[in-house]
């Protein structure tokens, strides 16, 4: 049995429904841990995106489980070492929604330089001013923080358009091909990276050390007006802090897509201002990217379910 705890779109469950595997979909499973529980005691395959919980008393209480579907690429909702311990693969859609971030972030950069959107309320209300214009992005620089997948193809549709990319990760290799071609500058530390970057996104994974990566003391390093952008994880930023910088109007325009809390308790404090722009975590969410996402994940889950190797797997450490 397959169980799915989270909402899969129609292509998705035309796709469960062809399969010779009995399956249970609840959009809201994810829940109620105790009904999970209970659904999972014979189930050999678990469907997810990113709000179940996968810790150890979950897979005790899965006793036939198999493998993990996760319809995206973020695995901070899953305890890894306990599915290594308890022998569960998990499969990922790695790269499936990535031309859509990316997308996404270039589109914020664009509008944040020049609102054209606002321009066309102004002018559809009897307004013709020509002098707003804005500015280009061309010749800006981009600080990128985390240089994984996504954060490379930013890099490189940023370096497109004619931005000089930084970016900081400390995992970074000294051979990345990136840094080989000159597409991006690397820097050593946060602080410099936030100092010398007209706009920032961030695309670290979220770990321990991660978390609140963008706190009181690093958003302060940040150069008054510059743009922030965030389709990673939430909690790389400290949101109190966060408002207190938007009070102190130190930022520029401000892009989340991801929050620390998803979504948010009423009434959300960075609502109010009107250079912050929120969205529902679907930076990554377009119909193209969807489509690859379910296809991927399902094929896995099938491939793993019929002996076979899985095409995108999470490693094991050890």
């Amino acid at each position: 049995m397959i169980v799915v705890s989270e909402w899969l779109d129609d292509y998705g469950l035309d796709l469960l429904s062809q399969l010779p595997i009995k399956h249970v979909y609840n959009p809201d499973l994810w829940s109620s841990v105790g009904a999970l529980h209970n659904e999972l005691h014979g189930a050999r395959a678990l469907i997810i995106r990113n709000q179940t919980r996968v810790d150890g008393d979950l897979l005790d209480a899965a006793p036939r489980l198999q493998v993990i579907g996760r319809l995206g690429v973020g695995l901070d909702n899953i305890d890894v070492n306990a599915c290594q311990a308890h022998r569960v693969v998990i499969v990922y859609a790695r790269g499936a929604n990535a031309p859509a971030v990316v997308e996404y972030v270039l589109g914020a950069l664009l509008h944040s330089m020049r609102p054209w959107l606002d321009w066309s309320t102004n002018t559809k209300s009897g307004a013709w001013s020509r002098r707003l214009g804005g500015r280009e992005i061309y010749g800006k620089t981009l600080g990128v923080v985390g240089l994984g997948d996504i954060g490379s193809r930013v890099a490189r549709a940023a370096r497109a358009l004619g931005m000089n990319v930084e970016a900081y990760d400390p995992h970074l290799a000294p051979f990345h091909s990136l840094i080989a071609d000159g597409t991006v500058t690397p820097i050593a530390t946060m602080e410099e990276l936030l100092q010398r970057a007209d706009a920032i996104t961030l695309h670290a994974s979220l770990r321990p050390e991660t978390y609140h990566l963008l706190n009181h003391q690093t958003l302060s390093y940040i150069q008054p007006g510059s743009i922030l952008i965030n389709t990673a994880r939430g909690s790389l930023i400290d949101e109190a802090a966060l408002v207190q910088q938007l009070q102190d109007q130190r930022l520029g325009p401000v892009y989340l897509d991801v929050r620390e809390v998803e979504p948010p308790p009423l009434p959300d404090p960075l609502a109010r201002y009107a250079q912050v722009h929120l969205t529902p975590h679907l930076a990554g969410l377009s119909q193209e990217s969807r489509l690859r996402t379910t296809t991927l994940v399902l094929e896995d889950v099938v491939r793993v379910l019929t002996d076979r190797p899985a095409r995108s797997p999470v490693r094991w450490t050890h």
